[in-house]
C-alpha cells in the first residue's frame, strides 16, 4: 500500500474497501477509452516524475572549451478526483449489502477517466501534452451526417494510414453520441454499421467520452505511448460522524512518437 495515500487511517472495513474497489473498478473499465487504443507504461510509482525523451538540449557550458548538454524529459501531470462517502453505506457493506451505492465516488470516476482521455485525444496544454488529434500530420476528415455514410469516412482515413506506411489494425474512438448513432443504425440489408466498421479497421470501434468527435488510430503498437507513474488509486483525506472523504488519484503523461499513425475526425 501507497503511504501518502495513508488508507490505513480512514475508518473503512476490509469488506467496505472492497465494496469501494469493486464499484471504481467497474467504473474506470467502462471510461477509459483511450487506454485501449494506445501503449501503456507503467506504473511506475508515486516517485516517477517525468518520462525520458531520450534526447538533448544545448545549454551554457560551464568553462571554456566544454559542451554541455541538458537531458529532455516531459514531466508528469498529477491528476485527483476528491469524493465522499456515505458512513451508513460502508456499514451496509460491511453487513453484506449487495446493492451499495456511492454516487461521488461513481462521478469521481467518470470525471477522471474522461479528463485521461481528453488529455490522450486532445492535449493538456498546461501540463505539456500533446493529443493525438493535435499532433497528427493528417488533415481531419468530416464525418457526414447521415450515419449510413460513416463507413466512407473511416474507410478514406484507413487509406490515409496505408499510404502513408503505417500498418493495422486500426481502431475508432468515437464520441459516445456518435457511437450511439453506430450501434442503433442497420445498413441496406441488414448488416449491423457497427460490423461493417469493424471489418473495415481489423479493430475495435471505442465509446470514448472526452472525444470531440473521433480518430482513427494504428494499434500496431510503438506511435502513442502513456506514460503513468501511479495508477489510478484511492486515497484518504478526512472524516467526521457522517461521511468518509477519498479521493482518486493518478499521474501521467503522453506521448505521440509517430503523427502520421491518427487521422481525426470532425463534424460536418
Amino acid at each position: 500500500m501507497t503511504d501518502h495515500l495513508l488508507r490505513d487511517l480512514a475508518p473503512i472495513s476490509a469488506a467496505g474497501w472492497e465494496a469501494v474497489e469493486s464499484d471504481v473498478k467497474a467504473r474506470l473499465a467502462e471510461y477509459l477509452a483511450a487506454r485501449k487504443l494506445v501503449d501503456f507504461e507503467g506504473p511506475h510509482g508515486w516517485s516517477y516524475s517525468a518520462a525520458n525523451l531520450g534526447r538533448t538540449a544545448t545549454v551554457t557550458a560551464l568553462a571554456e572549451g566544454l559542451v554541455a548538454r541538458q537531458r529532455r524529459v516531459q514531466p508528469v501531470v498529477e491528476v485527483r478526483a476528491p469524493f465522499g462517502l456515505s458512513r451508513d453505506e460502508l456499514d451496509d457493506a460491511e453487513r453484506g449489502a449487495p446493492d451499495v451505492d456511492f454516487p461521488e465516488l461513481d462521478e469521481a470516476a467518470r470525471r477522471i477517466a474522461v479528463a485521461e482521455n481528453v488529455a490522450v485525444f486532445h492535449g493538456h496544454g498546461a501540463g505539456g501534452i500533446r493529443g493525438v488529434t493535435e499532433a497528427s500530420s493528417h488533415d481531419a476528415i468530416v464525418l457526414p451526417e447521415a450515419a449510413e455514410r460513416y463507413p466512407t469516412a473511416v474507410a478514406r482515413a484507413v487509406t490515409m494510414l496505408r499510404d502513408a506506411g503505417i500498418g493495422g489494425p486500426y481502431g475508432l474512438a468515437i464520441a459516445p453520441a456518435v457511437y450511439t448513432r453506430i450501434i442503433e443504425t442497420t445498413e441496406h440489408g441488414g448488416y449491423p454499421l457497427l460490423d461493417h466498421l469493424h471489418q473495415i479497421l481489423e479493430g475495435p470501434v471505442v465509446w470514448a467520452p472526452g472525444a470531440e468527435c473521433g480518430v482513427v488510430l494504428s494499434l500496431r503498437g510503438g506511435d502513442f505511448v502513456l506514460d503513468v507513474g501511479e495508477d489510478l488509486s484511492i486515497g484518504y483525506v478526512s472524516h467526521d460522524a457522517d461521511t468518509v472523504q477519498l479521493y482518486l488519484e493518478e499521474s501521467f503523461t503522453f506521448r505521440v512518437l509517430e503523427p502520421d499513425a491518427a487521422v481525426p475526425l470532425r463534424s460536418g
